[in-house]
């Protein structure tokens, strides 16, 4: 099932821009390693759900996959071939809108080379460069 939130004070949203760095949420704070995307994108709820599962797939649910951002924005769609005016289309899917930096995933409980191979195949999911990271014990 996909994810959206329960409920929204506003059901359209404007798009704007995503502008600057992640100033929140940009280090591994729960597992031990991380995919932290290099570049401003908009991940929609099926594609956040699609690397969750390709996660635990391959990890034959040994470890923990926290999901790190959720898609709280409503994007709009037109139908098809319908003309110009008439407003804005109906709530499409749910979108998370992430920055540079942001780190969508990560994982905890198993060694590194079985995580690189579980975060590589999320970041074959999604529609943003990622890199692997791990967590800087202090």
């Amino acid at each position: 099932m996909a994810l959206m939130p329960k409920r929204v004070k506003w059901r359209k949203y404007q798009r704007g821009k995503i502008r600057g760095n992640a100033c929140r949420g940009n280090y591994v704070a729960f597992g031990d390693f991380g995919l932290q995307v290099l570049g401003p994108a908009f991940i929609t709820g099926r594609q956040l759900e699609a690397g969750r599962v390709a996660a635990t797939h391959f990890l034959h649910r040994e470890g923990k996959v926290y999901v790190r951002v959720f898609p709280h924005r409503s994007v709009s769609a037109k139908p098809l071939e319908t003309r110009m005016g008439k407003g804005k289309g109906e709530p499409d899917h749910w979108a998370a809108r992430v920055r540079p930096g942001t780190v969508l995933y990560e994982i905890g409980g198993v060694a590194e080379d079985v995580a690189r191979q579980a975060l590589a195949r999320v970041a074959h999911k999604m529609p943003v460069r990622c890199r692997f990271v791990t967590r800087h014990h202090a």
